[in-house]
């Protein structure tokens, strides 16, 4: 597991992460292919209590959520790293209101998206 890109876990202890075969499960399919994924900066994953596993957060209903990998692109792209992309879209900012990855689940997902674009410049 140690090739597999981790960010530093800045999540907060509430916020649940899927381990890798749960979410090859989920997205049905093999734990290899989530592999790839990670170290395509599609998905981002943290180790906790020694298990790798991605933020729950990043999946709805039908698979990974709508913007979560155009917006880890796009600031990875802008030279943010995945620590920094984790606590982007997990600080609460008070203009929003709330934290951006809950944002992405709702109407203001664009809004969430504009500026990830407009840091990555």
């Amino acid at each position: 597991m140690s090739s597999l890109p981790t960010a530093e876990d800045v999540l907060d202890t509430t916020d649940g992460i899927l381990p890798l075969p749960e979410v090859a499960q989920l997205l049905n399919v093999p734990v290899t292919r989530v592999h790839q994924l990670l170290r395509q900066q599609q998905l981002i994953a943290v180790e906790r209590d020694g298990v790798v596993g991605v933020p729950a957060l990043f999946f709805d209903e039908q698979g990974i959520a709508k913007h979560i990998s155009g917006l880890i692109a796009v600031l990875a792209d802008g030279g943010y790293s995945a620590t920094e992309i984790l606590h982007f879209l997990y600080t609460a900012d008070d203009s929003l209101p709330g934290r951006p990855i809950d944002a992405l689940h709702g109407h203001l997902a664009r809004e969430v998206m504009r500026r990830a674009q407009a840091m990555a410049l």
